[in-house]
């Protein structure tokens, strides 16, 4: 049923605006009586949350198994992690969670839900705690922050690939380039 449910909403997307799908619409495309579909979500935004969380769980996996190998370099795992991230953008269920109110950062609401990505950034933490430590990284005084300004140049990259997938090389390369340009030791 949610496979159903992302595709209605995949569909409703390239026909109409966001803003003018509601829960009736996701209902009829997706094959269920309108009171059906508030089994699965109580509103619109709740249904963009379970829907970005279920397409984001195979690559928070992944990201989870490549942090883990602390064996290797922590650059090789921040770029394998950035690939990984932004090659899960290239499904369009996962470029909901930018829309308003869809529980993301940059929403409105002051308190938001967890979403499929709030793994991710713990485990980038702690490959960017593991290299400094290692000292492959600089010390960049406040990790939390720093992985947090990060995530801006992985939803930027995010968004672009989501404006034209095609771009999904390019973007990633310098999404590469520009984390690991800002996370790199210094010469004193």
């Amino acid at each position: 049923m949610w496979a159903n449910l992302a595709e209605a909403m995949r569909q409703l997307l390239l026909e109409r605006d966001y803003d003018s799908i509601n829960m009736g619409h996701i209902a009829a495309r997706a094959g269920l009586a309108r009171n059906t579909l508030y089994n699965y979500a109580s509103d619109k935004s709740a249904l963009v949350l379970a829907l970005t969380q279920r397409a984001g769980r195979p690559a928070v996996e992944r990201v989870a198994a490549i942090a883990a190998r602390s064996a290797d370099p922590a650059e090789q795992r921040m770029r394998e992690i950035i690939e990984t991230v932004l090659e899960a953008f290239t499904d369009q269920t996962l470029q909901l969670m930018f829309r308003p109110g869809s529980g993301t950062p940059g929403a409105e609401a002051p308190k938001r839900p967890a979403n499929a990505f709030d793994a991710v950034a713990v485990e980038v933490r702690n490959v960017v705690r593991d290299g400094i430590a290692r000292g492959e990284f600089r010390d960049v005084g406040d990790v939390h922050l720093m992985v947090d300004l990060l995530a801006g140049v992985i939803r930027a990259g995010a968004e672009r690939i989501g404006r034209d997938p095609a771009d999904f090389a390019a973007t990633a390369r310098e999404a590469q380039k520009i984390i690991l340009t800002s996370l790199a030791r210094r010469p004193d």
